[in-house]
């Protein structure tokens, strides 16, 4: 019992998985926080979770050919990214059929292309890593091209800011204003690409909607101000993966050297920090998603 109870902080950080894992958990949740924000005020939730099960075929791939996991998802994510962008993005009800279309055709790689894995490979495992994730199981060597990935999406998303939240505002306002909201919509969507596949690697495929659309959905429920519902998604999504982490690697001396997955404990948390910013909205009356959102004018003073 006392063991259960007793942390060992040393054995914690000097183990290497550990340290793999939260640089790439931390990185997953700063991408996803960030874009999960825009992903909701612009009403593309299902996109965001199409990408995530779709990149779960770059998954399977990577264990079929022998490649790096990271460009297998991301590779998927973001041809999957393309084709809902060439289909069409713009009107809620092409959206979905669109979306519906590209989730159908990647799950069914996917289901190929583990079967392939599975009866002519030795990765007996790929479905369960893929589908579920394995944080603590991360190469290590994934950790650089990630952190640079990391780095360049929160790059791209502060220096559009403004105009990407003009376009979930109004669309044809911003393109009245001169805004290429082509441009920026294939961008988007590559960087949502970008997280699903992050996500899905780190948390499995299944799981990485969690991680995309809790926190941000948590967050819209709390800010008062467009930029502070990214600070809060940020925050919320970092404590999640976080304490993920670190119960995951307890729960081995709960249960006599049986340790849960640490995806359950991520998405356990982020349901939690849902939860309680509902609740927290719901008894002081305010409206779910309106204090996030933009004025008309394209938020020159309140962002």
């Amino acid at each position: 019992m006392s063991a259960a109870l007793t942390v060992d902080w040393g054995a914690l950080f000097a183990n290497s998985a550990v340290r793999t894992a939260l640089l790439m958990g931390i990185s997953a949740a700063l991408i996803n926080a960030s874009l999960g924000v825009f992903t909701l005020l612009r009403g593309h939730a299902f996109a965001g979770h199409a990408l995530g099960d779709i990149s779960s075929a770059g998954g399977a791939a990577s264990f079929l050919l022998g490649i790096s996991a990271l460009w297998g998802f991301l590779g998927m994510a973001w041809l999957a990214a393309l084709a809902m962008g060439w289909l069409g993005l713009r009107e809620a009800r092409e959206r979905d059929l669109a979306t519906g279309i590209v989730l159908g055709a990647g799950l069914g790689l996917t289901a190929l292309f583990l079967y392939l894995a599975m009866t002519t490979t030795s990765a007996s495992g790929s479905t369960v890593t893929v589908l579920f994730g394995s944080l603590f199981a991360v190469s290590p060597g994934l950790v650089p091209p990630v952190l640079l990935l990391t780095l360049g999406t929160l790059s791209a998303i502060t220096l559009g800011f403004r105009p990407l939240l003009l376009i979930a505002a109004d669309a044809d306002l911003a393109r009245a204003q001169g805004i290429p909201v082509a441009i920026l919509e294939i961008l988007y969507l590559l960087l949502l690409g970008l997280a699903a596949a992050i996500s899905a690697m780190t948390i499995g495929a299944i799981l990485a909607t969690a991680l995309l659309l809790g926190p941000a959905g948590a967050a819209l429920q709390l800010a008062t101000r467009p930029v502070w519902a990214f600070v809060w998604a940020a925050g919320l999504a970092t404590l999640a993966v976080v304490l993920g982490i670190f119960l995951s690697w307890q729960s081995y001396y709960w249960f006599s050297g049986a340790s849960w997955p640490v995806s359950f404990f991520i998405v356990l948390l982020t349901l939690l920090e849902y939860l309680g910013a509902s609740l927290w909205a719901a008894q002081r009356g305010r409206k779910i998603w309106a204090a996030a959102m933009p004025p008309p004018s394209g938020c020159a003073k309140d962002c």
